[in-house]
């Protein structure tokens, strides 16, 4: 199942303190290697090839990749002065951790980061790869202990 639409809208706070994905209503079932080729989405959590016509699940790990920037920053990771010049740094990945926020972020949580905005698909990693990835492994060891969200972060989410 791909989602093609993760962004911070269609994610809820479940009582039990879990983070759940919503909003089914653009996923799409794919079929073996068979390529999606419907531009579905928001154009800002959507990867290169969602753009280009030619995606697979691959797509919700970048948006993933966007949607964890944001949270750690309240930042989206594309921007520039007009739609065409973010798609053109989203078309080449180019993207900063220059954000004050980032300097409290772990080395652990930029490097999964950078490995879910990879513009080529095949380099990216997949959500099982990611759900291995160090960051992961780390908060799961620190569940149950409280940390607070920077005041400005919270602001701009």
């Amino acid at each position: 199942m791909v989602h093609r639409d993760i962004k911070p809208e269609n994610i809820m706070l479940a009582q039990s303190g879990e983070l759940k994905l919503i909003d089914f209503g653009l996923s799409k079932r794919q079929s073996g290697t068979k390529k999606l080729k419907t531009i579905a989405g928001t154009p800002y959590y959507m990867a290169p090839e969602v753009h280009q016509g030619q995606y697979d699940s691959k797509c919700d790990t970048w948006s993933l990749g966007v949607l964890l920037y944001v949270f750690m920053s309240g930042y989206l990771p594309f921007q520039g002065a007009n739609r065409q010049e973010v798609f053109d740094k989203i078309q080449r990945g180019k993207f900063h951790f220059d954000h004050v926020e980032f300097k409290e972020c772990s080395k652990d949580v930029i490097d999964l980061i950078r490995k879910l905005l990879v513009v080529d698909p095949a380099q990216r990693l997949s959500a099982g790869q990611a759900l291995k990835h160090t960051w992961f492994k780390q908060m799961q060891s620190n569940k149950g202990q409280k940390s607070a969200l920077d005041g400005q972060v919270l602001e701009r989410l």
